[in-house]
């Protein structure tokens, strides 16, 4: 009888054997595919982005299975990271993420967020290139604020100083709002307050980014730390097609 039950046992064994290796085996092909789909993904971004932007990309491809993933026709998470992209020659350090991702690229993001790293450099490189800046303006990051000098006319003189700013994000545009200014040059002995006030009145240096974004990606904030500039970015209307990508905006007057 014993032996019976054991023989009657053996199917059950054998069928739970077969189960484990066919999971096993699943997911194995599954990490195979997770792998092929990131390279691929990696070349059709690539091959997809403008010509002014140049760097490597790394795609992750989130979510417990690429195979129920793809048959449902939408991913749940994509990540990309590039460390050392350079756009119209400005370099910078990207991270983007975008979740509910359709294998249709021709329907919308469901979301995305991404941040843009700027050190030094780089921040003074795009704000030059914007060409709303005073020309002689050379940015230093500071914890939470940048320092700025620059001149000014005022009669006969060339008025230099220095300033601190905040900055803040809006739509298209990076802002740098001057909080404190010092006259450093320039007039002599006559009284700088005046001087002091219309520059901080003034309205704040814009720094427009259309140019170097896809059409539908906005600016959400940023932060300024000593080492860079972090600015985040958000769209829920960006598609993964050659002409979502490579149609950038515009900065208007």
């Amino acid at each position: 009888m014993a032996r019976t039950k054991r023989r009657g046992l053996v199917p059950l064994i054998i069928a739970g054997v077969l189960v484990i290796l066919l999971i096993v085996a699943y997911f194995l092909v599954d990490s195979g595919l997770r792998a092929f789909a990131q390279d691929r993904a990696e070349t059709e971004i690539s091959n997809r982005m403008p010509a002014s932007v140049t760097g490597d990309i790394d795609v992750t491809i989130g979510g417990t299975s690429v195979i129920a993933q793809f048959i449902a026709g939408n991913f749940d998470q994509i990540e990309l990271t590039a460390p050392n992209l350079a756009v119209d020659g400005v370099p910078a350090s990207v991270h983007v993420t975008a979740r509910d991702v359709s294998t249709n690229t021709a329907k919308a993001i469901g979301s995305l967020t991404a941040t843009l790293d700027l050190d030094q450099a780089a921040l003074n490189q795009l704000v030059l290139a914007s060409g709303t800046a005073p020309a002689d303006a050379v940015m230093t990051l500071g914890k939470g604020t940048v320092a700025y000098t620059g001149t000014v006319a005022l009669f006969e003189f060339i008025v230099g100083y220095s300033a601190t700013a905040t900055a803040s994000a809006a739509g298209d545009t990076l802002n740098f709002t001057p909080t404190e200014v010092t006259v450093t040059s320039g007039v002599g002995d006559i009284d700088a307050t005046p001087l002091v006030n219309l520059i901080l009145q003034q309205a704040p240096i814009g720094v427009c980014v259309a140019g170097y974004l896809p059409e539908g990606v906005e600016l959400s904030g940023v932060d300024i730390s000593p080492e860079r500039a972090r600015v985040t970015l958000e769209s829920s209307s960006l598609r993964l097609t050659a002409q979502s990508l490579t149609t950038l905006g515009n900065c208007t007057d």
